[in-house]
């Protein structure tokens, strides 16, 4: 299973004392030298962590794939068409949240999302919606016209070990069976870290996972590149 890492948290970090470091992009290269096989950053309507100057050195120097999660606005195309990552991630956006909270209502959207997501995929960029374990939603963005989905693992990592946490685990994994059915793409991620990881693993239809929080914590204590190669060498045993 492949894993990509998500960087906004370094940024994160920096954005905190309004300083020139830690280096998102840095933390981005010792990732892939370590064995990750994307980079994911957010763009958010805030710029809460990653700025513009970040998206354009990653897409310089990124050699894997670079990942640009944003919102379907106006404003973000504009901005993905200039900088041409190798996919586009499509997520909801509130201001005031601290983080992602949920998947994209694709079923409430599907108007305005087909337009917005061919006009991406006529400029070469591939278009993956990130989603909850919900088989409509699912269907719906397979209606829409993408070839891939990011499967929110929120929930399942949130709950405490137990029933909730088994009955988020098997939606996951219908979710996944669901949506490889159809031919889509199945990646997955969000809130996941070194121990919860492990019966996400084992859902064969998933062939990519985003991680970032956890990996930027473990980061702190024992450096990128040991803590990215920690994250390889468990998904290399699924």
């Amino acid at each position: 299973m492949k894993l990509a890492v998500n960087v906004d948290h370094f940024a994160t970090i920096r954005e905190a004392r309004q300083s020139d470091e830690p280096e998102p992009i840095l933390a981005a290269l010792l990732a892939e030298q370590a064995g990750a096989e994307g980079i994911v950053c957010h763009l958010r309507g805030d710029r809460r962590h990653i700025k513009e100057r970040d998206l354009r050195l990653l897409r310089d120097v990124i050699k894997t794939k670079l990942n640009l999660e944003m919102a379907a606005t106006a404003e973000m195309k504009k901005i993905a068409l200039k900088i041409k990552p190798d996919v586009v991630s499509l997520v909801p956006e509130r201001p005031e949240e601290l983080t992602t909270e949920g998947g994209l209502n694709v079923i409430a959207s599907q108007k305005n999302l087909a337009p917005f997501i061919q006009e991406l995929v006529k400029a070469r960029i591939k278009i993956s919606i990130f989603v909850d374990p919900d088989l409509k939603q699912i269907q719906a963005c397979h209606k829409v016209g993408v070839s891939l989905i990011e499967i929110n693992t929120g929930k399942y990592a949130d709950a405490k070990p137990g029933r909730t946490r088994q009955k988020a685990l098997r939606e996951i994994q219908k979710a996944a069976e669901y949506g490889h059915e159809l031919g889509l793409e199945i990646h997955a991620g969000h809130g996941l870290d070194y121990k919860n990881v492990l019966p996400i693993m084992a859902i064969s239809e998933i062939s990519e996972l985003s991680i970032g929080f956890s990996i930027v914590a473990r980061s702190a204590l024992v450096g990128v590149e040991l803590a990215v190669k920690e994250m390889v060498a468990l998904l290399e045993k699924g």
